[in-house]
């Protein structure tokens, strides 16, 4: 893996292209592939302005028609609270390993199992590394996020975000037909 961007970028396809795209040819790709960790490179990479590129490393290795990507990246993303709703600047650190494989032509249809569940697709002999790194940014991204573990969230009578402020509100008793859940959680927490 001796190769670098300036190959990469040698490889890149039509600049009439979009501009986020980073395009490799598969047909290009010399046999120990290449090597791309220059994050001003992928600057425009990814669609939302608001995240941005920390870190990349990624190893682009051929192996026939398929095209595996294997590295890491991290960026920063704005990220709403999954309790409080504040947003935040979240940091998605995430491993790279995508196996591409050309598209199937015509009406073929491929059924893919759980083992192929890294597997994308290119057209045209073309990589676009730019949709690989989206992709697994976004994949990365956390079902609930929260601003801080200890998020004490929103007050739900007055709304009010309890993490800036003490709610006074009344606190409602627990409605007693959900009784019998409290009493089988209090088990089995002893």
């Amino acid at each position: 893996m001796t190769q670098t961007y300036e190959v990469f970028a040698q490889c890149a396809g039509d600049p009439s292209r979009d501009a986020g795209a980073m395009i490799i040819r598969v047909s290009e790709l010399e046999e120990h592939g290449l090597r791309i960790d220059d994050v001003a490179a992928f600057s425009a990479a990814l669609s939302d302005p608001a995240w941005r590129l920390e870190s990349i490393a990624l190893e682009v290795e051929p192996d026939g028609a398929e095209v595996f990507v294997r590295g890491r990246l991290a960026t920063t993303v704005p990220l709403t609270c999954g309790r409080c709703v504040e947003t935040f600047p979240g940091r998605i650190d995430v491993d790279v390993d995508v196996r591409l494989v050309p598209r199937p032509t015509g009406s073929d249809s491929v059924e893919l199992g759980a083992a192929d569940l890294d597997v994308d697709f290119y057209d045209d002999d073309q990589v676009d590394l730019a949709r690989v790194v989206e992709n697994s940014a976004t994949l990365a991204l956390p079902m609930k996020p929260l601003c801080r573990p200890d998020c004490r969230g929103l007050c739900a009578a007055c709304g009010a975000n309890r993490n800036v402020v003490a709610c006074t509100c009344a606190q409602h008793p627990p409605d007693p037909r959900l009784a019998a859940l409290s009493d089988l959680a209090a088990r089995h927490t002893n």
